[in-house]
């Protein structure tokens, strides 16, 4: 099956499996190895010729972070289990050995590809002009250039580090760049072994001048290794990079939460080391004094044929070259915002909003707020913060309006990973502004996404809530796809509130109207829709159900779409990343199709629509949107919000344009096979492929229409009818 017209398509022939997979542990794909797949799939946009240039090299090194991120957490996760002795099945019957064995073939060959695709990037960019040059190509007026460079911006901030009983091993941190160095004195050929510790606070590539040539800094530190090392002569060298277990471990009754988090920060910083990446060729002297001192085993070891560190290349993303780039897109203001002269509450006083990021601006966001602070009627503003930006608008914003002495409250979830020393930061200037900063629960991260602001109206308190599928983060916002429903619906109103006295207070809550929550309500209610589908299948009536996601899989929502696959659902699935779902499976899921969009944007937002018996597209449909993945860590040990949407225009325009554009995407969509294998299949001309990026970006959002009309708004769900 190919991704042209997914849902047009009839569902593919169904494959056989042993009795014994479908109800066993074969029934699902393992989650690392399904993680693994999907940054495969960043990979290959590096070398579609699709995209350009410079973005393709953005994608190279997207995919290397991405790795690094897995391994330091993840992969890391899965050794200390190894250690211990843990022989713990996954849901699909791997113990943490076998996965581990399994992880480190495909990453291995997941970073060999890497390299190849580097190779390929340079020859291309040096044909555009972007050359990245080796010492043996430098010019007298370089060498010249480079001296300067060294002495003015480089040299200060080194520290060359000789290895003997007088100077012990030094401190490499994670993702810590070294030159190791076997070094030879003039004057008597005494032997030195060395380290050069690169400072991550310096441009990896340093540009020469006149046309858009790099150096990598390495080679700059050899061209000047006796300014270092006096007297001294390179004897042999390599370098290398380290990663570091980042998971942290909190203390259960911490008194502080804010200092336990420092402590934490700091033992994150000194995990043991999980990988270690080599230049290729390595003198064995070297690498084995250096795998010594960092008490790294062999199979921890990568020697890497090309660039050590290749996420840094997207320093070369140079925007200087917008003819390598994405054509620049200046996501739109609401036409509706816009007949209110840019005053939000009088917008979604008239109705309800539904903003469609990355295509939709996310300054309406700041701006809400923003208002809210500077709006002598608002009395209180309660917000969520689990990601933001260094300088963030919005916390500004919270800040203002607590020095204006409104009452301000802020859930700050010190545990959103690798961000927790920028949120402690955020919620020491929150609580210096005078707002009330609290801190959720220390067993359960708070993701879930909402704003409330209580604004005076005459003699009524009117509550303006906004509900989000993505982080208030205003930058990564710019490049995912997530849902802003900005409402003064009172139910919506109250609901939030309880949830923020959940928050604070501890206690649930209770009677919520519309909200779901987990790990409460959200997964029983998930579960109850996926039975309901099942039934109206059961009694003869169209059942479908759509969902979009960036992962999937928790084992028990897993089997209820199993079971409801079996009972004659159609199911259509879009999901980013994580699928633990075998689809096309003869008795098991026949009924169930999967998707990956992989593309220009991030889709980030969580969506999932019911027929409700009257199968997809129905204005009869019930559609929510959600801060939750379905993975275990969402449903049960997180606080999430399912939003049920029932304005009719935003529940049409989240099923006839936003779900219904991805399940017509063709350019950019890879379709999951019963082996686990995604394909994308393109056509020679691929000129006509539908894009749902490029439709959203030319088309507005339904919601968002104002005295302009909606009637030149596209719809796509006819296309499946």
């Amino acid at each position: 099956m190919t991704q042209a017209d997914f849902l047009k398509t009839p569902f593919p022939t169904p494959v056989t499996l042993p009795a014994e997979d479908i109800s066993g542990p074969g029934r699902f794909f393992n989650r690392e190895l399904s993680w693994l797949a999907f940054n495969w799939r960043v990979l290959d946009e590096a070398r579609n010729t699709r995209v350009p240039l410079l973005e393709r090299v953005r994608f190279l090194s997207i995919s290397a972070t991405n790795l690094d991120e897995f391994y330091s957490v993840r992969v890391a996760g899965l050794m200390e289990l190894v250690r211990e002795g843990n022989a713990t099945v996954s849901d699909d019957g791997l113990t943490p050995a076998e996965q581990l064995a399994r992880i480190n073939a495909d990453a291995r060959k997941l970073m060999d590809t890497q390299q190849t695709t580097w190779s390929a990037l340079k020859r291309e960019m040096e044909r555009e002009g972007i050359t990245v040059v080796s010492r043996s190509r430098l010019s007298k007026v370089d060498l010249a250039y480079l001296s300067e460079h060294f002495l003015n911006k480089v040299f200060p901030v080194l520290s060359p580090l000789a290895i003997d009983p007088a100077h012990p091993f030094p401190f490499i941190p994670n993702a810590g760049f070294c030159l190791a160095l076997e070094l030879e004195r003039d004057s008597d050929k005494r032997r030195l072994q060395a380290l050069l510790p690169i400072p991550q606070q310096i441009d990896r590539f340093v540009r020469l001048p006149g046309e858009a040539r790099f150096l990598p800094l390495e080679q700059l530190l050899m061209i000047h290794l006796r300014s270092l090392f006096p007297g001294y002569r390179d004897v042999g060298s390599c370098s290398f990079r380290v990663l570091r277990d980042s998971d942290l471990e909190v203390e259960d009754e911490a008194e502080d939460l804010v200092r336990e988090f420092e402590t934490a920060l700091k033992r994150r910083r000194r995990g043991q080391v999980i990988r270690m990446s080599v230049s290729a060729g390595a003198p064995k002297d070297l690498q084995d004094l250096v795998m010594q001192e960092l008490h790294v085993d062999p199979e921890e070891v990568v020697a890497e044929k090309g660039l050590v560190g290749i996420a840094d290349v997207k320093e070369l993303v140079l925007s200087e070259r917008p003819d390598l780039l994405w054509p620049p897109f200046t996501p739109r203001v609401p036409e509706r915002v816009q007949d209110h002269e840019g005053d939000m509450f009088a917008a979604i006083k008239q109705k309800d909003i539904l903003l469609h990021h990355p295509y939709e601006t996310f300054d309406l966001v700041v701006r809400f707020l923003d208002q809210a602070a500077n709006d002598p009627n608002v009395l209180a503003i309660k917000q969520t913060l689990y990601r933001t930006s260094k300088d963030s608008p919005i916390v500004s914003s919270l800040c203002e309006a607590a020095e204006a002495g409104k009452s301000v409250t802020a859930l700050v979830e010190l545990k959103a990973r690798f961000d927790e020393a920028a949120n402690i930061r955020q919620s020491r200037r929150l609580e210096r502004s005078g707002a009330h900063v609290v801190y959720g629960f220390m067993n359960y991260k708070t993701h879930a996404k909402i704003s409330t602001v209580v604004r005076r109206e005459g003699d009524q308190l009117v509550t303006y809530t906004h509900y989000g599928t993505g982080n208030y983060h205003p930058i990564t916002a710019k490049i995912y796809t997530d849902l802003s429903f900005f409402t003064c619906d009172a139910a919506l109103g109250r609901d939030a509130t309880k949830v923020f006295n959940y928050l604070s207070g501890y206690v649930q809550p209770e009677g919520l109207e519309n909200l779901a929550i987990s790990p409460i309500s959200l997964k029983p209610r998930l579960l109850d829709m996926i039975a309901r589908e099942s039934a109206f299948a059961k009694a003869g009536k169209p059942a479908s159900i759509w969902a979009k996601m960036n992962s999937v899989i928790d084992s028990e929502v897993i089997d209820a779409l199993y079971a409801a696959s079996q009972a004659g659902v159609k199911i259509s699935l879009v999901v980013r990343g994580i699928c633990g779902i075998r689809p096309g499976i003869k008795g098991l899921s026949e009924n169930i199709r999967v998707k990956s969009i992989v593309g220009r944007f991030l889709e980030h937002s969580r969506i999932v629509c019911f027929g409700n018996g009257h199968g997809l597209p129905s204005d009869q449909a019930r559609v929510f949107f959600s801060s939750a993945d379905w993975m275990g860590r969402n449903l049960n040990r997180r606080v999430e919000t399912l939003v049920e949407a029932k304005n009719p225009t935003v529940k049409a325009q989240i099923v006839s344009q936003i779900m219904a554009a991805n399940m017509a995407d063709e350019a950019q969509s890879w379709i999951l096979q019963p082996d686990g294998k995604f394909i994308r299949h393109l056509p020679e001309n691929r000129d006509n492929l539908f894009s749902c990026h490029r439709f959203f970006m030319e088309f507005p959002s339904l919601s968002g229409r104002g005295s302009a009309g909606a009637s030149d708004v596209p719809k796509l769900a006819h296309s499946f009818d």
